[in-house]
């Protein structure tokens, strides 16, 4: 490796500015699964709800899958051209395709060309942080030190979290200036679109960095590789290690992570029916306050190896994820509450006329429930009232309910959240400086890139979609059913980890 090193104001500098924009990739990425209630409603026909977030979760996972072409089309660029330009045209892919997705018209507007659309931007924007965040990695290691690479690359690792972060809380002030209503209408497009204006300050950032000066070097001696797709996969002791990082690391480290983020808002919002805002701002105050442990468990990385903290990082994961559920679904359940029987509240009924036929109309009656606890649970009835009297028999009213959790429950679910994200720093902070080490620096881009994103992209973009599946053809309905998927794989990686995994430097540079 190259002894060149940067000042420490230097060094946080480059770190500044790889962080800005990766975090932007982000929040770009994260507000399409944080909005996914509002966008199945928008995009996908209505008649059939279950369907609709299925779908919506299904456009949500394609973007992962697609990580894995983008990390081997932009890593190979990445290590012909050069770290900085590669990132710089994935930034500028992310940003255009969310703005766009705030644009297209609703279902009812334009009919299926609507998911078409938001497909093909999804599949961009997967393609986008397919080549960005090994760019990102890559660069910031390579100027790091190598004693202290886990602390310098624990700054880019941070960003998803805080990218998740960011987005929860322009929802929050989004739902805040409006009604809810006119959210639902239209204001949920709006994260969409400021995120034009982030990109337009990250890329003028990201033009004023230079290039990775161990790159810079092996392209100034002409050392770079002439095809790093051949060097990376063709060769046996090379893709040897890819598969090991993959199998080894980073599906386990993958599940770990959309487990304690992505599926625990789902599950909040979703199984606990907790009211989307309240849930929002109780995930963002535990990722909050989890976030700095990527630091802090990277940089003991530096000192004792990466593979034992991101191990028990994950066999924390398979003991405690369900236990953990259980817990959060017990804080939630109003049935373990205790009712304030004289304090319940019947909303009048409310009659609109119905979309259908305008000789129908719509009858909706609100029902509270209070607690003991300040819980409340308010029961939404919406009844079609028909014209002709010979559908009054088949009309089937739809029942929606939402828990406002008193606030004797808030730091146990924010502590039962923060634990999960603990893991998550566990098993995420260091991985980017054990990728780093596993490879060469001349096919490193490339290299690391690929089992990064399979390993996240496709094993825990996954997690949504195959956990709310699990749990819609499980026999009995089980609402745990979804935690299989994420535990089973991480029981695999762990045991493949343990075995096989180094915990030192194995690349020769």
């Amino acid at each position: 490796m190259s002894k060149e090193q940067l000042s420490g104001g230097a060094l946080a500098s480059v770190i500044a500015s790889s962080s800005v924009g990766t975090l932007i990739e982000w929040y770009d990425f994260y507000i399409f699964g944080s909005l996914a209630k509002e966008i199945s409603t928008q995009f996908f026909p209505s008649d059939n709800p279950t369907a609709a977030f299925l779908s919506t979760l299904a456009t949500f996972a394609a973007g992962f899958i697609v990580r894995p072409f983008g990390a081997l089309f932009f890593g190979r660029l990445g290590d012909l051209i050069g770290r900085k330009y590669t990132f710089l045209v994935t930034l500028l892919i992310m940003g255009g395709a969310t703005f766009i997705i705030g644009c297209i018209p609703g279902y009812k507007t334009i009919g299926a060309l609507a998911p078409a659309l938001v497909l093909i931007l999804r599949l961009l924007q997967g393609l986008a942080l397919g080549g960005e965040y090994g760019g990102a990695a890559t660069y910031v290691a390579e100027h790091s030190p190598e004693d202290k690479r886990g602390f310098w690359t624990s700054w880019i690792q941070t960003t998803a979290t805080v990218g998740l972060f960011v987005s929860l809380i322009v929802i929050i002030i989004c739902r805040n200036s409006m009604t809810k209503e006119a959210f639902a209408d239209w204001g949920w497009r709006i994260p969409f679109w400021l995120s034009i204006i982030m990109v337009g300050i990250s890329v003028v950032i990201r033009m004023r960095m230079n290039e990775s000066p161990l790159f810079a070097k092996l392209k100034s001696e002409g050392k770079t590789s002439k095809n790093p797709l051949a060097e990376s996969f063709g060769k046996k002791e090379n893709f040897k290690m890819v598969l090991l990082a993959l199998f080894g690391a980073t599906c386990g480290q993958g599940v770990v992570w959309y487990t304690g983020q992505f599926y625990a808002m789902n599950f909040l919002k979703g199984a606990c029916a907790v009211e989307a805002q309240q849930a929002e701002t109780w995930l963002g105050i535990a990722f909050l306050l989890a976030t700095p442990f990527f630091v802090v468990f990277a940089t003991l990385s530096d000192k004792m190896g990466r593979k034992w903290i991101m191990l028990a990082g994950m066999l924390l994961s398979i003991l405690t994820t369900k236990p953990l559920f259980e817990a959060m679904k017990s804080q939630t359940d109003p049935k373990k509450k205790t009712e304030i029987a004289e304090k319940m509240a019947v909303g009048a009924p409310k009659i609109a006329a119905s979309p259908k036929n305008a000789l129908d109309s719509l009858m909706t009656t609100d029902t509270t429930r209070y607690y003991t606890d300040g819980t409340s649970v308010k029961k939404v009835t919406v009844a079609t009232l028909f014209a002709d009297s010979t559908k009054r028999a088949t009309a089937k009213p739809t029942i929606t309910s939402t828990v406002k959790l008193g606030d004797s429950n808030k730091w146990s679910i924010i502590g039962i959240v923060f634990i999960l994200v603990l893991y998550v720093t566990m098993a995420y902070g260091p991985i980017a400086a054990f990728l780093v080490e596993l490879f060469p620096t001349r096919i490193r881009y490339t290299s690391m890139s690929l089992p990064y994103h399979i390993g996240n992209g496709v094993f825990g973009g996954l997690v949504p979609f195959i956990g709310a599946l699990l749990v819609e053809y499980s026999p009995t309905k089980d609402i745990y059913a979804g935690l299989n998927y994420p535990i089973g794989v991480t029981i695999l990686c762990f045991v493949i980890g343990l075995v096989f995994m180094p915990n030192k430097p194995v690349a020769d540079d």
